[in-house]
């Protein structure tokens, strides 16, 4: 998952992550850490870390409020996450380039080489406290993107849950990519490029199916959020995230969770969802 998918584009990205540092003035030091099918590369440089991201023509223009610039402005302080330090966008031939130099977070992963959980972390108390907090917080945030479509949700529903889609989904800001992969312990969320405008208990329920390999862990998450899971729209929310993730199962990703993510799914609709779904929506 987080690596290069060939050696042309490990070559360029690291290419392109030496050029930003000379041009931002920053020496890195420490392995590369890679983001979702190497698309994105970050390394250390003393108390700060720069990222770099390949991106196309269509996606280069950063939108106001959109992203970890957005997300620097309009979520608030005390939602623990990298603070944002500068930024440098570039184009070399067909290729558009994003850094952001951020904080440096010198607090583990919790699953850094994949973003479903293998193992119990054995998080204290205090972690979950602050969990619920800081996205308590976030949901007053004033998003501007609205992520996952309702679109996708028309189709999605029936196509990977066996379901008709709901006729309302209720919204709230949320960070929209939040599983292991991107939480630290102690407590900072990473990677704020999706965040914006969710189903209500979109997060809490992405996190719940990441978890499911782990059932302690998943048992806490339903408990500490009982309150939004519980609710009509919080339920939904997590069918959407659900419905994502089994998409992501057709594509080839999850073969562990797949099963799993199968009886979540049918335990909360009372239905069994396709066993061969397309993972291209149709519709």
């Amino acid at each position: 998952m987080n690596s290069p998918p060939d050696e042309v584009t490990r070559t360029r990205i690291e290419a392109a992550h030496r050029t930003a540092a000379l041009r931002l003035g920053l020496v890195c030091t420490g392995p590369a850490a890679w983001g979702f099918q190497g698309r994105t590369m970050g390394r250390r440089a003393g108390d700060l870390w720069l990222r770099v991201n390949l991106t196309t023509r269509a996606n280069a223009q950063r939108r106001p409020g959109e992203g970890t610039v957005g997300a620097s402005t309009l979520v608030p302080e005390d939602v623990p996450r990298p603070r944002l330090h500068d930024l440098l966008d570039w184009r070399e031939d067909e290729h558009v380039y994003q850094a952001e130099v951020t904080d440096y977070v010198p607090h583990p992963v919790i699953s850094p080489d994949r973003a479903d959980l293998a193992h119990d972390p054995d998080l204290p108390d205090e972690w979950w406290s602050h969990l619920r907090q800081a996205l308590s917080r976030l949901g007053q945030a004033q998003g501007v993107r609205t992520t996952i479509r309702p679109e996708w949700i028309e189709r999605a529903f029936p196509q990977f849950l066996g379901i008709p889609a709901p006729e309302k989904v209720e919204r709230a800001t949320g960070h929209a990519d939040l599983h292991w992969g991107n939480l630290t312990a102690p407590l900072t969320l990473l990677d704020w490029e999706r965040w914006g405008l969710v189903p209500v208990g979109y997060d809490p329920g992405l996190l719940h199916a990441n978890s499911l390999l782990v059932p302690r862990v998943a048992s806490r998450l339903r408990s500490e959020f009982a309150e939004v899971l519980g609710s009509p729209a919080g339920r939904i929310g997590e069918l959407v995230a659900l419905a994502e993730m089994l998409q992501a199962v057709a594509r080839g990703w999850y073969r562990e969770l797949a099963p799993l993510l199968a009886d979540r799914a049918a335990e909360l609709t009372g239905v069994r969802p396709p066993t061969s779904a397309n993972p291209v929506l149709t519709g």
